[in-house]
């Protein structure tokens, strides 16, 4: 549970798990229409519809825990959003798993608070 033995993962890579699943979507309704329809009537358009891949990123940028509107009442504040890290959500600590010493302020975050 220390913050030295996790590995910090950037938002390029929940968008690409995003993106990978719904592509696993895609495929798997392209092969079912594959085996439904007719070999001769089959083209492209008929067969992929990229609405499980947009589906997959709405879902991610609408309801997912580390997903939240930017703070853009200053620069400040936007920089200082920019700025956060989350030890929870998917992947990370639960409110449940978290000791007191995960919860303590370790030396390297004090540059990260905000003194205002």
């Amino acid at each position: 549970d220390h913050f030295g033995n996790r590995r910090l993962r950037n938002v390029g890579e929940f968008i690409q798990n995003q993106v990978r699943t719904g592509l696993a979507r895609v495929e798997r309704v392209v092969r079912e229409r594959m085996t439904t329809q007719d070999v001769e009537a089959i083209t492209p358009q008929t067969l992929i519809n990229i609405r499980p891949v947009v589906a997959s990123i709405k879902e991610f940028f609408g309801t997912s825990q580390l997903s939240q509107f930017m703070d853009q009442n200053n620069p400040l504040s936007g920089l200082t959003h920019k700025r956060r890290l989350s030890a929870l959500g998917p992947g990370g600590l639960s409110r449940g798993r978290a000791g007191f010493e995960v919860r303590d302020v370790h030396p390297s975050h004090y540059g990260r608070m905000c003194p205002i």
